[in-house]
């Protein structure tokens, strides 16, 4: 047969690419490997330069285009001690404990929109959002806080009973999750002022409390939004059997699907806390010395000193490598959560 002495040949499959194929990958993926990695080596360099082999260079490599020593280090944890100390603490607290309630909450506000039904109401919610822009005008105008919120509860209570029944519209779930992520769209700059006066009515200005606050609020969407679609492709038969053998709404929460979800929380927690470690608006406009974060101490050195590179590459470094290093750390989970809810069924 004409078949005989051909030698078959593999099937190829996006899996296995022909010999060039593999080399423009290799070439793409290494030029872009470079192109990531250089801003960091170049940082790491920068910091053991002294300022004239900066401004005289470029140098490339140690002890061949220039000596290193670690004097910016030293000037930046001995010198400058109080002043990069505190704000690092205030940006290590903050982002944390910021993260890890947005995600605490977020996970029952996104378990509970992938697996119950709501059905809210229009004129529930706006009576809702009427009597909270009236709590917060109250405070505004200078009512006690604790008096506002009184009064706009028991006027929700009472518009709920008359006025909020009248509108028979409801809204369902993916109205709820639009709704959360359209905040998550709109412009920090355009709330920061009110916040801004909230927190100074409240005497909280310049404190951890405003910052947590301020920043569990701002990421609380993208929470409910990634862990709602990842509840959404865990497996709805193991909830059942939990349930079947006794097991609470709470307990399926916590022993079933919080295990199950890992991957997603890990990679949630990782982007949530980028957002936090880094936010600089709202740090600005709340903090002024005590609480203020450790970006708002690179932008000052920037401004009252001029473009010192050789000291800011120490501060941009201590900033970013945490991050980085956790991100190695947790790569296994990041791997899988990346690809939250797209896979279902």
């Amino acid at each position: 047969m004409a078949t005989l002495g051909f030698r078959r040949r593999r099937a190829r499959t996006i899996f296995t690419p022909s010999p060039l194929g593999m080399v423009v990958s290799y070439v793409v993926l290494g030029a872009w490997a470079l192109a990531i990695l250089f801003p960091l080596y170049w940082l790491a360099i920068t910091s053991l330069k002294l300022p004239i082999d900066v401004n005289t260079g470029p140098y490339y490599v140690p002890n061949l285009d220039f000596k290193p020593t670690l004097e910016n280090w030293r000037y930046i944890f001995v010198d400058l001690q109080s002043d990069t100390f505190r704000p690092y603490l205030n940006t290590v607290v903050v982002a944390t404990t910021s993260t890890v309630l947005a995600l605490l909450i977020g996970s029952m506000a996104a378990y509970g929109l992938a697996r119950l039904q709501y059905q809210p109401r229009v004129g529930a919610i706006g009576t809702f959002i009427g009597c909270l822009a009236f709590a917060i005008l109250a405070v505004v105008l200078g009512a006690p806080w604790p008096v506002a919120v009184v009064a706009a509860v028991a006027a929700f209570v009472l518009l709920l009973q008359t006025i909020g029944r009248r509108f028979r519209r409801a809204l369902g779930n993916n109205d709820i999750a639009f709704w959360m992520i359209s905040q998550r769209m709109l412009p920090p700059i355009t709330v920061v002022i009110p916040i801004y006066i909230v927190f100074q009515q409240l005497g909280l200005l310049d404190t951890w409390a405003a910052l947590i606050i301020t920043y569990v609020a701002a990421n609380l969407p993208i929470v409910v939004w990634l862990m709602r679609d990842y509840f959404q492709s865990v497996p709805l038969e193991l909830e059942e059997n939990a349930a079947i053998d006794g097991a609470s709404r709470y307990r399926i929460f916590r022993s079933v699907v919080l295990p199950l979800s890992t991957p997603g929380l890990v990679a949630t927690f990782l982007f949530v806390l980028v957002f936090a470690w880094n936010e600089y608006l709202f740090a600005l406009f709340l903090t002024t010395a005590k609480a203020q974060t450790l970006p708002l101490t690179v932008a000052a050195q920037n401004a009252t000193r001029g473009p010192q590179w050789w000291y800011m590459s120490v501060l941009i470094l201590i900033m970013i490598v945490p991050v980085i290093a956790m991100a190695i750390a947790l790569e296994r989970y990041i791997a899988r959560g990346l690809l939250v809810g797209a896979v279902k069924g």
